[in-house]
């Protein structure tokens, strides 16, 4: 005869999958208590997030803002009527004062005619005429002073400059480059053959065994002759002042030219100190 299970005898889904195993572990505990626990923590943020709504009203009942209109007073001001501004009369203009009219004398044209239709007014003013009025279409009588205005001088270049396109040049400027560029007697050989000879290594410069390039900067004036000598950029050890004397001891240069004409050029010349 079969048995009728019972209630009591129902067992519930942990208990059925932990029918053969150890619940000591603590796994069948956890089973046990998370549907529970899954409740509480969803009611708790339910409540949370309604509380969080409900924030706002809850904080203006219970920490109300003072009413401050009892507190606002109403100043009756009457307000000040600006004086009228008076009517000004406007300031007359004074009028406007017409230049003098000046002399002047017809002059149009030559047209030939024949010589029974040749009339004075035909003929080009004379010279005493011009003196005293400017020539124009109509002969008139001034109203003021009679003066003939005067051609401007010529102040630019001449007719002779402009044809040749030359400008007139200051000869106390100094040029850095131009077309022509002054030279050494010679030429760079030669230049070089003269630095040669001339140089004589500082016995300060030969003991450190100092050695380089002195920069030399000279103006070579428009006869050639060479003034204004200074270093550039030197190496000590008397080396400077050797380059300035050996500068200082070169002939007259062909000086430089700029259009056709010699003018002063600003010179740099590299000397070199070089140990054997």
């Amino acid at each position: 005869m079969s048995r009728i299970a019972t209630p009591a005898d129902a067992l519930t889904y942990n208990e059925i999958i932990f029918q053969a195993r150890h619940r000591a572990y603590g796994a069948f505990d956890l089973r046990q208590q998370y549907r529970p626990a899954l409740t509480r923590a969803l009611w708790v943020g339910v409540g949370l997030f309604l509380l969080g709504l409900a924030a706002p009203t809850l904080y203006a009942r219970l920490f109300p803002k003072p009413d401050l209109s009892d507190q606002i007073v109403l100043v009756e001001t009457d307000l000040v009527k600006l004086p009228d501004t008076p009517n000004e009369q406007p300031v007359p203009i004074p009028p406007v004062e017409q230049a003098p009219a000046v002399s002047t004398v017809r002059n149009l044209p030559p047209v030939v005619l024949p010589d029974p239709e040749v009339v004075d007014e035909a003929l080009p003013p004379t010279t005493e005429q011009l003196e005293k009025a400017t020539s124009g279409p109509v002969t008139a009588e001034g109203t003021g002073v009679d003066e003939v205005i005067a051609a401007p001088e010529a102040t630019g270049p001449t007719a002779t400059e402009r044809a040749l396109d030359v400008a007139p040049t200051n000869h106390d400027e100094t040029f850095i480059a131009v077309e022509q560029q002054p030279e050494y007697p010679g030429g760079m050989a030669a230049l070089s053959d003269f630095v040669t000879r001339t140089l004589q290594y500082p016995r300060r410069a030969s003991t450190a065994g100092i050695s380089g390039r002195v920069y030399v900067s000279f103006i070579v004036n428009t006869d050639g002759s060479l003034t204004e000598v200074q270093v550039l950029k030197g190496i000590g050890f008397g080396c400077d002042e050797e380059a300035v004397r050996v500068v200082q001891k070169m002939p007259r240069w062909r000086p430089g030219k700029q259009s056709g004409r010699s003018v002063r050029v600003k010179f740099t010349l590299p000397i070199a100190f070089t140990l054997e």
